[in-house]
């Protein structure tokens, strides 16, 4: 039998199945669109990546970009460098001068001093340290004759401030050596009398009717004479600086708090530096001082320049950084590892970064010293000194870019973190023998009266200084301590030197054999490295540039499709 199918039927059945393939050719362009369009983007990323890992060079071929970072660095090197030499040959000056008149403060007002006796100079009699304080107030009093400075007393107003003479004793003791027997109450008193720099001593001996001053060496702690000079640097002038004025508020401290019939006696010399206050110099100093403090500025103007760009890469870093993470979480249903999320954090740019903030701080504190604003050298020198230290170790960053120049900076990297751990180590051992020896040899040899002592000298013995003195300068009063002695120093040696050092040069050593086999046979592909390694692109192939970027990734994806 045939069947007859009316024509409306076919009509609507072959627009039915017209129908049908346009939706099946809509899905497939959107589709094949969609995969386009990931591709795309995973291009784009792949060579953004590239070229975020590039150096200065590569980036230059592939975008024409001028790596102004790396110029500024080599700028800022050469003027950090001439501005620390600078100020610190007026540093210089400066702590000369505090020394020199610490040693002539020395010799006018410690009767017999000379030099190199700090240690052991003292006096034993009751006379000798009556003469010694005659001694440093006729010294003051004549101060203005006798002093080849340029010293003169402080003042207060109209007035000259006095030599304070204060004695620090028990309140009350009695005190019988031949019946070992005593009283004592340890509460400490203090009495002082003063003496004006225009008064005059007659005598050579302190009279009781004349100053109203004894001393009970039995209750006696300590004795100190306390007075305070003034003096002028002109030593800079001859450098084209200005100077500055100087304070020196002197301490002579007669120490007897062990009672053990030796007085030590020290000088203690602590210095202020202020601004003078009213001044004229003739001469180029003054324009000498204004082109300093335009150096000055011009090195501020270039590490603020550096902070910007060197901040500016770092958050660049960290966008892309995140613009991965989130890509490889999306795409390959992955964590980006710890390590490879690090790549991203420049830390020599971090480093550069820390510079620069020192070295703006220190320059504005240079500024200030320069016009005697500020007296703060030390802080200065610190910020300084290490921003310019930071500085060098930068450069490091753009030698790593050669291979052979490499070597070491991917040995400390790589070795870092054993290091660390094996530090972490042998520092409770080495904790273990700074304890031990400060409690047992610290009352019988001189260099293990402090923790700070101990571990120096601990330190030194690692590197093998100064071993025979220290077994030579242990006392025998103690058989059983002197025999622990030769333990302590055997082991601690025979342990540091033979095992822990060994060790450590071996952890080094290996790490460097390992980065140097790396280097030839190639290092182990990170996922990130992996990733970045599928796009074959040269630098100067042109693909990186900008204005470009867009039509040739789609015309690869495309081709893809």
């Amino acid at each position: 039998m045939i069947f007859k199918i009316p024509a409306m039927d076919i009509a609507e059945v072959i627009v039915s199945s017209c129908s049908s393939h346009d939706d099946e050719n809509v899905y497939s362009y959107k589709q094949r669109s969609s995969i386009c369009q990931e591709l795309l983007l995973e291009d784009q990323l792949r060579r953004k990546l590239k070229f975020f890992f590039m150096n200065p060079c590569e980036k230059f071929w592939a975008r024409g970009r001028k790596p102004w970072k790396l110029g500024i660095q080599l700028l800022k090197i050469a003027m950090v460098t001439i501005q620390l030499v600078v100020f610190g040959l007026s540093n210089q000056m400066v702590v000369a001068f505090k020394e020199e008149n610490t040693v002539a403060f020395k010799h006018l007002f410690l009767k017999g001093y000379t030099d190199r006796l700090d240690d052991t100079y003292a006096v034993y009699t009751q006379m000798d340290v009556y003469d010694q304080i005659s001694f440093a107030i006729n010294q003051y009093l004549q101060l203005r004759n006798i002093s080849v400075g340029n010293h003169a007393y402080e003042k207060k107003g109209a007035e000259e401030t006095p030599m304070a003479i204060c004695q620090y004793f028990y309140k009350q003791g009695t005190i019988c050596p031949g019946n070992d027997t005593f009283d004592i109450d340890p509460e400490i008193e203090t009495e002082c009398v003063y003496v004006e720099p225009m008064l005059p001593l007659l005598n050579r001996t302190l009279q009781k009717n004349y100053l109203n001053f004894t001393l009970d060496f039995h209750r006696l702690v300590t004795l100190e004479l306390t007075f305070k000079l003034k003096a002028i640097n002109l030593q800079t002038v001859r450098h084209h600086e200005l100077p500055d004025c100087y304070d020196f508020t002197l301490t002579i401290v007669f120490d007897n708090k062990a009672h053990s019939g030796r007085i030590k006696i020290s000088l203690d010399n602590d210095i202020a530096i202020n601004e003078c206050k009213d001044w004229h110099v003739s001469g180029s100093i003054q324009k000498n001082t204004h082109y300093m403090m335009i150096f000055d500025a011009f090195v501020i103007l270039t590490c603020l320049t550096s902070l910007i760009l060197c901040t500016r890469s770092v958050i660049r870093g960290i966008r892309l950084q995140r613009e991965f993470v989130i890509f490889f979480q999306h795409h390959y249903k992955k964590e980006v590892s710890f390590n490879d999320m690090m790549e991203f954090v420049n830390g020599w740019y971090i480093m550069i970064i820390v510079s620069d903030v020192l070295t703006i701080i220190g320059s504005t504190l240079k500024m200030e010293i320069q016009a005697k604003s500020l007296t703060s050298y030390d802080v200065c020198s610190i910020l300084l000194g290490t921003s310019t230290m930071l500085v060098w170790l930068g450069v490091i960053r753009y030698l790593g870019f050669f291979q052979k120049y490499n070597l070491l900076i991917l040995t400390l990297r790589a070795a870092l973190p054993n290091v660390i751990r094996f530090c972490c180590c042998a520092a409770m051992i080495y904790l273990g023998y700074c304890f031990c020896g400060w409690i047992v040899l610290g009352p019988y040899h001189v260099k293990f009266r402090s923790l700070n002592m101990v571990s120096e000298c601990l330190f030194s013995l690692i590197n093998g200084d100064d071993m025979f003195a220290t077994f030579a300068k242990m006392q025998q009063k103690s058989y059983l301590v002197w025999l622990f002695s030769r333990i302590y120093l055997y082991s601690f040696i025979s342990l540091f030197i033979y095992m822990v050092l060994s060790l450590f040069i071996a952890l080094i050593t290996d790490t460097y054999e390992t980065v140097k086999h790396y280097q030839q046979e190639g290092f182990p592909e990170t996922e990130l490295h992996s990733f970045i390694s599928q796009c074959k692109d040269l630098p100067n192939s042109g693909r990186y540039r900008l204005e470009d970027e867009g039509p040739i990734s789609i015309f690869c994806c495309c081709k893809r499709s």
